[in-house]
């Protein structure tokens, strides 16, 4: 009897001991993860948001570690990675490797208030745009909702980064704001099936197609590319995320607000043509190029059909433009 009682004493003091040891483990595990970012988990080593940063007078491509957090120099980890978003993109999966290899160090990190985020992509070849792909936005126009996607473009100089400031031109008196959702091309490709479309998406970002209504809808019988396309009328960012972090990109919550008061506030669930779709209509016709920016439309809450009247930007407003799991830009009208 003495002798089972000795048996199912020791057995519980081992219990207690590998109990302890597991706390242990995890306690330290803990604390060098906060010590240390090469314990950052495998899920954010994979899953990156992509950034073009300048820091110290240069350029340089790496990741931000979470919304608004420090960023990676991938171009100081590995220097065979470019100084440049457009051919960082261009690079593949060799590219995102080598950045993830980066990550992983644990080095090379800025602390954020050191750098100056700029927009993550810029010398793009192509920036296309989808008009009326919302169905609420059909609606508060009074328009059908299409059967195909309405593609215009812009320019790629238009493109700001956020923080930057829109240019308000002489020549207009109707500025609109329009947050959208946008679809960042990571591999070349033409005759691309639906089924194969995610395959040349690198991620996704926010942008504000920021619009001249007068010249897009009166002047000559409506000029949608110059009322789409004076300076500064794409801010973009403020990072490129990779597909992977993006719960679902047809199921996120879109807004715009100006000076603080939501002007459009609507999800990504309305889109007409979802991902797939627009790649492989517009891919029949031209062939996407890694970098390529596709602008998948803007929801109902625009100025130019409010009502009783229009609403148009002036000078001095402030336009936030924010995407769940992508982030916020913001931009002051001058």
């Amino acid at each position: 009897m003495n002798r089972l009682i000795y048996l199912s004493f020791a057995l519980h003091s081992v219990k207690k001991l590998k109990t302890l040891c597991l706390f242990r483990t995890t306690f330290v595990s803990g604390l060098n993860s906060i010590r240390n970012p090469r314990y950052f988990s495998a899920s954010k080593q994979h899953n990156m948001r992509l950034v073009q940063f300048q820091c110290g007078g240069r350029m340089s491509v790496g990741a931000e570690l979470g919304k608004g957090g420090d960023v990676v120099d991938f171009c100081a980890g590995d220097a065979s990675i470019p100084s440049n978003m457009k051919t960082f993109v261009e690079g593949g999966q060799q590219m995102l490797d080598a950045a993830k290899q980066v990550i992983s160090s644990g080095k090379h990190v800025l602390k954020r208030e050191t750098v100056t985020l700029r927009a993550p992509i810029n010398n793009c070849d192509k920036v296309l745009c989808v008009g009326m792909n919302y169905r609420e936005h059909c609606i508060e126009q009074n328009v059908p909702i299409p059967t195909e996607p309405i593609f215009f473009s812009k320019f790629a100089s238009t493109i700001v980064a956020s923080g930057d400031d829109i240019i308000y031109p002489d020549v207009t008196e109707e500025l609109d704001w329009e947050v959208e959702l946008v679809i960042v091309i990571g591999k070349n490709g033409k005759n691309i099936q639906e089924s194969d479309a995610m395959d040349h998406v690198i991620g996704y970002t926010v942008a504000h197609d920021v619009s001249a209504r007068d010249w897009q809808l009166k002047k000559n019988g409506g000029q949608w590319l110059l009322g789409k396309t004076m300076d500064t009328f794409c801010p973009v960012g403020p990072a490129i995320v990779t597909k992977e972090e993006i719960s679902d990109p047809h199921n996120l919550g879109i807004r715009c607000r100006v000076n603080g008061e939501t002007r459009q506030n609507s999800n990504t669930n309305e889109l007409v043509f979802n991902t797939m779709q627009l790649i492989a209509f517009i891919s029949r016709l031209l062939t996407l190029r890694a970098g390529d920016l596709i602008l998948t439309g803007t929801p109902s809450g625009v100025g130019v059909f409010r009502k009783p009247k229009p609403i148009f930007l002036k000078r001095g407003d402030v336009v936030e433009c924010e995407i769940d799991e992508i982030g916020t830009i913001s931009n002051k009208v001058v």
